[in-house]
């Protein structure tokens, strides 16, 4: 089984702290990137496959989602910041939009147990059967 990594996106210096002790608890390597060097990495074409040989289906488990607004690359700073806990939040949503409302396949995305994930959706309301895509008749 592969090692988690976490790649970081900030100038902040509080959190880049706190992503890295996090790292270091769970024995994860942490990546920290600024917001430009983050663009000028996503511009590149060989990180780009590199990430995409890592979302393969031949990986080790190692699984990609995308980021509350990763979509938009615009790192404004008047945008209203969000809690730890809104961001879980979303990345749960997400998660579970993912895999179809498969909350085991969510959880391992994730990397957290089932257990984990159920308390989770539980404490913050989400809604499952929105995850879950109806099949055609």
């Amino acid at each position: 089984m592969g090692r988690t990594m976490f790649i970081v996106v900030s100038d902040d210096n509080k959190v880049i702290s706190e992503a890295k002790e996090l790292g270091a608890r769970s024995e994860s390597s942490v990546e920290v990137y600024s917001p430009e060097e983050w663009d000028r990495l996503l511009d590149s074409r060989p990180f780009v496959s590199q990430l995409k040989v890592m979302d393969s289906k031949e990986s080790s488990g190692a699984k990609i989602l995308p980021f509350p607004g990763a979509r938009t690359r615009n790192y404004d700073n008047k945008k209203r910041v969000h809690t730890m806990n809104e961001l879980e939040s979303i990345a749960i949503e997400n998660a579970i939009k993912e895999y179809n409302g498969n909350l085991t396949e969510a959880a391992k995305a994730l990397s957290i147990g089932r257990a984990t994930l159920y308390r989770k959706v539980k404490q913050y309301g989400i809604d499952t059967s929105r995850g879950r895509r109806k099949k055609a008749a």
